[in-house]
């Protein structure tokens, strides 16, 4: 299936797959460990297939879609969001933020934000330096949610509690934007879906995303599914545990690593 070329900056890109569907599903690049170039768009089939339009947003670079061509993708996104009702948005780390920036000219109704951002700017977030070395552009108006989101979005901004910071994005999204509500992945990471992701669990969060607004007690208990066979999250519990000086806890925890170590070998 080949994509709509909606958006054609050198900034920043729009790709829009099945045009004509009456929903729409927005989804946007991350951040990338070599940024520079545009990636291949493809279609979303898990939504594609259920009768949705899928429109894919890039951003050349770790800028946070927030650069000279915002505005005028802003502009573009307001005349195509008009077109769709009930418009659903998925993103992780920069993609979550971009989800929020731009939910207004998108009329975006529900969101799932996997370890969102609430900005990059060193004013805002001066306890967040993770991304310090991509916010010497970001423009503090332009970049701001409060300006530019949507009070009436609902969903869930998904963060892994064993990470601080992640935890305080979500929470000051929620100060921002009341129905979206934070929900602790305990050991997944950042993006807080790994573990979902290495046990086939993402594509039953993004099954109940498409059939309607995620309960967060229905996507907690998804990841509690999963992290129950994943070594990688008993790993986590135990550096946690650790940390806590929660003894007992970091043996119990490493014992269940090497055991599913083990089974997997055997």
């Amino acid at each position: 299936m080949k994509p709509h070329r909606v958006f054609d900056g050198d900034l920043l890109r729009a790709d829009l797959f099945n045009p004509d569907a009456p929903r729409l599903f927005v989804s946007f690049r991350q951040r990338v460990a070599e940024a520079g170039t545009f990636s291949d768009a493809t279609p979303v089939a898990s939504f594609v297939g259920h009768g949705f339009a899928h429109l894919h947003l890039q951003a050349k670079y770790n800028d946070w879609y927030i650069n000279d061509e915002t505005d005028a993708l802003d502009t573009r996104l307001a005349e195509l969001g008009r077109t769709y009702s009930g418009t659903l948005a998925m993103g992780f780390s920069m993609g979550g933020y971009a989800a929020l920036r731009f939910a207004k000219s998108l009329r975006i109704r529900d969101v799932l934000l996997i370890s969102p951002q609430v900005s990059i700017h060193p004013d805002v977030v001066p306890w967040d330096r993770r991304y310090r070395g991509d916010a010497g552009s970001f423009d503090r108006t332009r970049g701001d949610l409060g300006l530019h989101g949507n009070k009436g979005t609902r969903g869930l901004a998904i963060y892994d509690p064993f990470r601080p910071k992640d935890r305080r994005n979500a929470q000051a999204i929620q100060d921002m934007f009341p129905l979206i509500l934070p929900c602790g992945f305990a050991g997944g990471g950042h993006p807080a879906t790994q573990v979902l992701r290495l046990t086939a669990g993402l594509g039953a969060l993004q099954t109940g995303f498409r059939k309607g607004t995620m309960p967060r007690k229905r996507a907690v208990a998804l990841h509690r599914a999963s992290r129950a066979q994943s070594p990688l999250y008993w790993r986590r519990l135990a550096k946690a545990a650790v940390a806590h000086n929660k003894n007992e806890l970091a043996e119990f925890a490493q014992a269940r690593e090497m055991e599913l170590h083990d089974a997997t070998k055997g």
